[in-house]
């Protein structure tokens, strides 16, 4: 399995993961939501494995800028799996498919550095 990063091209911290990647010569595969949205299979392994909250980005521009009603009917993994596919944007970046199966959001250099020397 290869590795495969999820997220959006113009993200800070996507651009921090794929060039952390880049400079340690790993091969991934990149899927951007903007162009070819949230895959729903992966969204609710995701949601499965880490959890709603984990993958929800309540302190991005996105969710502050949902009418706040929007933001109240948010109140389990239905409600935010449904949110997330509408709104991919919501979804903290990058996801992370490792090819030991499991999947992390977000990026740490150190927790990266020690995944990728195994």
């Amino acid at each position: 399995m290869t590795l495969r990063l999820f997220g959006i091209p113009n993200c800070d911290t996507v651009k921090k993961a794929r060039a952390y990647l880049a400079e340690h010569a790993v091969a991934f595969d990149f899927h951007d939501f903007k162009k070819h949205g949230v895959p729903t299979d992966a969204l609710a392994a995701w949601v499965s494995a880490l959890g709603w909250e984990a993958l929800l980005n309540r302190k991005g521009t996105t969710w502050r800028g949902l009418d706040p009603a929007l933001q109240a009917e948010v109140s389990d993994a239905a409600s935010a799996t449904r949110l997330m596919r509408a709104q991919p944007s919501v979804i903290k970046r990058p996801v992370v498919e490792w090819p030991d199966g499991s999947v992390t959001v977000g990026f740490s250099a150190e927790a990266w550095r020690e995944r990728i020397a195994q």
